[in-house]
């Protein structure tokens, strides 16, 4: 019961410091949109849609962390760590759009660059160092995946926020007013790259396949190499959530063994599969000559 307790004050306050890295984002996206339009700088329009993918990272860390702990439910047997895919799907495809917003805003600008207003620059990013620092502090304390995941976004955001103060500062001494568009295009294409390989990955998963070629071919070896097993096919592997896997597997057996036996097997493949990370595993056993249900 203590531990009960325990883990559910863990997951409320692992909630709670999320939540305020989400409200904090969102507020400082909103402000980072409207600052870049007035400072006449992509640079800082193209952060903001960095910062505007974090807040949906954010936003749909948070909500997970909320429904990770509800039971499965007749429509959904396998529970909802599933939404973590479709979210990291939507969140991709609109940072996609956002940056080639970017990209079309701040290429035409390296023939023809526009000064930004050096001092509202200046303060965003004093500014946008101070706000994604504190969010990056709060989670510094949290031990969940999603937390320590969420820091690295943030603090890749404070970094870029000391670039953009550090060209502020060079545009105070030099008229270099490219310097704006050309980080704004580096911040997008660096988006960009890890963007598109998120969204693979993303896909890939959501479309059920294995999450891993090297376990897959691990979990064949265990299995095959199992007492009284001389086949296996119909062998499934893949992933909720790209960290929780599901396998199932048909077992061929090379005799009729006792139910003591069964029993024996049943244990021995249980303690084989435990290096695993999987979340779900429905293993069935056929007897010699006995004809496989799922034979195509």
């Amino acid at each position: 019961m203590h531990n009960h307790n325990h883990n559910h004050n863990h997951h409320d306050t692992a909630s709670k410091r999320i939540g305020w890295a989400f409200f904090l984002n969102v507020c400082f996206t909103i402000i980072e949109f409207i600052g870049g339009w007035l400072t006449n700088s992509t640079a800082i329009m193209a952060d903001a849609v960095h910062d505007l993918g974090d807040s949906f990272s954010i936003g749909s860390a948070w909500l997970l962390n909320k429904l990770s702990n509800k039971e499965a439910s007749e429509a959904y047997t396998y529970g909802y760590k599933r939404f973590s895919l479709l979210s990291a799907v939507i969140n991709s495809l609109v940072l996609v759009i956002g940056s080639i917003w970017i990209l079309l805003e701040a290429i035409p600008r390296l023939s023809a660059p526009e000064m930004p207003h050096i001092e509202g620059m200046l303060l965003l990013s004093i500014f946008g160092i101070a706000v994604n620092g504190y969010a990056a502090y709060k989670l510094s304390a949290g031990e969940t995946i999603n937390e320590r995941v969420l820091n690295w976004h943030l603090m890749e955001d404070v970094l870029g926020w000391v670039a953009v103060l550090i060209v502020s500062i060079v545009l105070m001494f030099a008229d270099w007013p490219i310097l704006d568009p050309i980080l704004s295009i580096a911040f997008t294409l660096f988006i960009l790259f890890n963007v598109i390989r998120n969204l693979k990955q993303a896909i890939t998963l959501f479309l059920q396949a294995a999450p891993d070629a090297n376990t897959q071919q691990g979990l064949l070896k265990v299995l095959v190499q199992a007492q009284h097993v001389s086949a296996v096919h119909h062998l499934h592997f893949w992933s909720l959530d790209g960290e929780q896997h599901v396998l199932t597997a048909h077992l061929v057996l090379d005799s009729m063994i006792t139910s003591q036996q069964m029993l024996a097997l049943k244990r021995e493949i249980s303690k084989s599969l435990q290096g695993y990370n999987l979340a779900h595993t429905t293993i069935e056993f056929e007897f010699p000559e006995e004809l496989c249900r799922d034979a195509s």
